[in-house]
């Protein structure tokens, strides 16, 4: 998977996300209190989309939201409906940040990075101590490769099974979370 086959692919999908995504806010709260989102905290949203989440991050009150996507127009469609957060245009693998976060989100886009192992060394450095990396799904594993065996196969990797995610975790993270089954996917772990 090439990075720039990856942007250009979100570039085409994004004047269409936001009508084409579907929200179940059960498994979205579910997530967003597993990782730790409550007022007063500093949330890195990795691979943002349009914002997605934006609205229930700020419903719960966080201090600061800092999101970052690849995909130029992703980001110019999240900016242009929340003006309020800082959405940056970037490769999160690769970006320094200005700060450290409490919770660090990827919501539906890991498969997206090929290099899973790095990207999660790459946020840990930008996660504080005692703070939350959260990578996470609105839907099953299975219903995600099958999602993912259509268009985006060239832009997406397998995701891996929950507990061998865990594993690449486990140099920086204590895992807390682990969920796979039929509504949601999500591997949790706080900072040592």
């Amino acid at each position: 998977m090439e990075q720039q086959e990856v942007k250009r692919f979100f570039d085409r999908c994004a004047p269409a996300w936001d009508a084409e995504t579907v929200r179940n806010d059960a498994v979205i709260a579910a997530i967003l209190d597993n990782a730790g989102i409550r007022a007063g905290i500093d949330v890195l949203d990795v691979a943002c989309g349009t914002g997605v989440l934006f609205s229930d991050y700020l419903k719960r009150g966080v201090a600061s939201l800092t999101a970052i996507d690849l995909s130029p127009e992703m980001v110019r469609i999240a900016r242009q409906k929340y003006p309020q957060v800082r959405v940056l245009c970037g490769d999160a693998e690769q970006t320094a940040f200005d700060r450290c976060f409490d919770a660090v989100v990827i919501y539906n886009a890991f498969p997206h990075f090929p290099a899973p192992a790095r990207l999660i060394e790459h946020l840990a450095q930008w996660v504080k101590a005692g703070g939350r990396l959260t990578v996470a799904h609105g839907m099953s594993r299975e219903k995600l490769l099958r999602h993912h065996s259509d268009s985006a196969s060239r832009v997406s990797i397998d995701l891996l099974e929950a507990h061998e995610l865990a594993k690449l975790f486990a140099p920086w993270f204590d895992v807390d979370v682990i969920i796979s089954d039929d509504r949601m996917y999500q591997v949790v772990g706080v900072r040592k």
